[in-house]
């Protein structure tokens, strides 16, 4: 039995991942399951921070809040971002192409590595200003900021108020989170 091979390991493309049943990621055309289901403090942060960006861009005509859905980067690179912010028109319903302005990601077991990881590179290569890593089990977020093509931490924020600036909308979010965790 020899080595496995790059040319081993299965390419999947756009086509053959929109046909597959469950929750998945394609990156660089490597499948990765998104499963098991999010734990139940995920899920509450995760709606949470949608409902709380949803409300913070009422009257906001260029931008809306979005949970998961799909980020097609290219024809081997789709992603799901737990919650995100795009200020622009999609181009059709099934999912956005041009790169979200705010996403965050609330860390779990099986997908702590990759959202600190090979996530945090593509979003920051593909220019998401915003970059926040949520970790539920100890109630922080890390937030980034993108500053000349890199991320540059804001801060660790607990039950800080962050703003994060909207041209788009003319106006800044003070997002609030001490009103994730509970």
């Amino acid at each position: 039995m020899g080595a496995l091979k790059l040319e081993d390991i299965p390419h999947y493309t756009y086509n053959e991942y929109k046909l597959w049943e469950g929750s998945w990621e394609l990156i660089g055309g490597v499948a990765y399951a998104m499963s098991p289901a999010p734990m139940i403090k995920h899920q509450s942060i995760t709606n949470k921070i949608g409902r709380y960006l949803d409300e913070a861009l009422d009257g906001c005509k260029m931008c809306q809040a979005l949970q998961p859905i799909d980020w097609r980067i290219s024809n081997d690179t789709v992603l799901q971002p737990d919650n995100s912010v795009i200020c622009h028109k999609p181009q059709n319903e099934a999912y956005i192409t041009k790169a979200p302005k705010i996403i965050f990601e609330v860390l779990s077991k099986s997908t702590a590595k990759k959202d600190t990881g090979i996530k945090f590179e593509i979003y920051e290569k593909e220019g998401v200003e915003y970059y926040i890593i949520v970790d539920p089990d100890e109630n922080m977020a890390k937030v980034y900021r993108l500053h000349e093509g890199r991320y540059v931490k804001m801060a660790d924020a607990t039950d800080e108020k962050i703003e994060f600036e909207l041209k788009e909308c003319a106006k800044t979010i003070a997002f609030d989170f001490s009103k994730i965790w509970q």
